[in-house]
């Protein structure tokens, strides 16, 4: 397990601890923060998009990557690990801080709890249209079966769609439709959700 400084840092000093550390740390303001593990719910989705994905992804000469990959986000001076990205065609790298970033995703996919919803829904979303080949943000909710679909329309507005148990939504990087209910196959909601 990697100690977290308890002091800020500079950039060259963050690039120098995320090469060695043990796990996924995000970088802002000369503060880090530890990516946390999941909840098994979370794991579980991100297991079922990966799985529904992967062949449309291959068919259509795309690739789908899961959490750990670094993604380079041009608004910020780091990077960021979705929990899934999709690259059509070639995927692209650049290296920032000796470490390679995925340039060209397409689609970015988190996998919403408590304590991140609001940051993916805000902060994270505009840092991630900066990214040029970014067109579809899929937002999924691990404590309820709710999916937020964002569609890029042009550089100043994207569309968003809501999803629920029993409706299907169509991934248009994919040229693909996706059950709710396939997302979250195995998940145990409390409550009865």
């Amino acid at each position: 397990m990697t100690a977290i400084p308890k002091t800020k840092m500079s950039l060259e000093e963050y690039f120098e601890f995320d090469k060695n550390a043990e796990g996924n740390f995000e970088y802002f303001d000369g503060e880090i923060f530890e990516m946390s593990g999941v909840s098994p719910n979370h794991a579980r989705i991100e297991r079922n998009l990966l799985v529904k994905t992967s062949l449309r992804a291959t068919e259509r000469s795309c690739e789908v990557f899961p959490a750990n990959l670094r993604l380079r986000v041009p608004a910020l001076p780091t990077y960021r690990y979705p929990d899934l990205s999709l690259v059509c065609g070639k995927a692209e790298f650049v290296e920032i801080g000796g470490l390679q970033c995925l340039a060209n995703p397409v689609l970015i996919v988190e996998v919403l709890s408590d304590s991140t919803e609001k940051y993916d829904q805000g902060d994270k979303f505009r840092e991630y249209k900066s990214i040029e080949s970014f067109s579809e943000y899929l937002l999924i909710s691990s404590t309820e079966k709710v999916v937020v679909l964002y569609q890029k329309h042009n550089d100043r507005f994207w569309f968003r769609s809501d999803y629920l148990s029993g409706e299907v939504f169509h991934l248009n990087t994919l040229d693909f439709d996706i059950n709710v209910d396939e997302i979250y196959q195995g998940v145990e909601f409390e409550r009865g959700n």
